[in-house]
């Protein structure tokens, strides 16, 4: 008799486990992107989500617009000006399932494509040529998008 009182608390706490292994509740500005067994299956969420927990690995995603502020860096203009210039990065996912398996780190390659192309930008540009609101940058950092648009970014 007492052995299977134990025997049925034993199933008990490992039921218990299970399901709570099994069972993620994902916010509405979060993503699960889910492998089961190495493939990606798809992002799942917002709200509840079952996995297969031994098969299944998620990785979260934030969806949220984010920022990354860069350091000041020192690039040369088109008639060899040194100028000190640093910026803000914004960034949102828009795909998940791209986001995670494209690119290992994707706030970095922003951070990298966007320290290039501002770099690129400034150094057609002669000293004295004043930044119009946007319309230079629009124009100069639309490759760059292009690029971050096909890793989900």
């Amino acid at each position: 008799m007492e052995i299977s009182i134990v025997l049925l608390a034993i199933l008990v706490v490992l039921v218990v486990l299970f399901l709570v292994s099994a069972v993620r509740i994902v916010p509405e500005y979060q993503r699960l992107v889910i492998f089961r067994l190495g493939r990606c299956i798809g992002a799942k969420g917002p709200g509840l989500v079952l996995l297969i927990p031994v098969m299944d690995r998620p990785v979260r995603v934030d969806l949220r617009e984010l920022f990354l502020q860069i350091p000041h860096q020192t690039c040369i203009t088109r008639d060899n000006a040194p100028i000190s210039i640093d910026f803000l990065v914004y960034w949102r996912v828009m795909d998940p399932c791209l986001s995670v398996i494209k690119v290992q780190d994707f706030a970095g390659a922003s951070q990298g494509i966007a320290t290039t192309t501002l770099r690129a930008v400034w150094a057609t540009s002669p000293l004295t040529m004043s930044w119009p609101s946007g319309t230079r940058s629009t124009r100069y950092c639309e490759p760059s998008w292009t690029r971050s648009r096909s890793a989900g970014v």
